[in-house]
């Protein structure tokens, strides 16, 4: 498979949030560069206190805490449930949004996409599962130590925060994992 690359946690840029308020490790994304242009953009933030998100006009947000305590969003007035690890939450990237931490400073994991250009789907799996996509775009994110990753006949193996991406998919592909991860399927409309 061509489109086939492993992105390693250690090489992932480090860059400003558009309000100033902290930082993001851009993982990949599909074009565009610094914070405009991208269809698609997966990243991970270091939140080191509470208080107000940047707002992303035209985008869908999925938001996964990957590590600490956790934290509420106040999203457009109302406040979620208690986001706890791996439990992920979507809303409008135009939203006025603003989180609480419910201890010390946390990871988070982002999707930000246009579903004008691209639908997702994003889904967390546990152990030992296998799924057939015929996504153009699929990343497969681990929160494991060690993950193996088979797509049609390849193996990967992804450490923690690795990501394996493949592009460029026109038929229906298998993969299989063998760890806890997140896998993205995005294509283009």
């Amino acid at each position: 498979m061509s489109g086939l690359k492993v992105l390693r946690a250690e090489g992932y840029p480090r860059m400003p949030w558009k309000n100033g308020g902290g930082s993001t490790e851009e993982i990949t994304r599909d074009a565009g560069a610094g914070l405009d242009g991208f269809g698609w953009r997966l990243s991970i933030a270091d939140i080191a206190e509470s208080g107000g998100f940047s707002t992303f006009t035209g985008y869908q947000r999925v938001i996964t805490v990957l590590q600490g305590d956790g934290m509420t969003l106040c999203v457009d007035g109302d406040d979620t449930r208690p986001l706890l690890p791996l439990d992920p939450f979507a809303f409008s990237g135009e939203s006025q949004v603003s989180c609480t931490l419910l201890g010390r400073a946390i990871r988070d994991f982002n999707l930000i996409y246009a579903p004008q250009r691209y639908s997702a789907r994003l889904q967390w799996l546990e152990g030992e599962q296998r799924l057939f996509s015929s996504a153009t775009t699929v990343l497969v994110f681990s929160v494991s130590e060690r993950l193996e990753v088979k797509v049609a006949d390849r193996v990967s193996q992804l450490g923690r925060h690795d990501c394996l991406q493949l592009d460029g998919n026109t038929g229906l592909v298998e993969i299989a994992v063998n760890a806890a991860c997140c896998v993205i399927e995005l294509t283009a409309r």
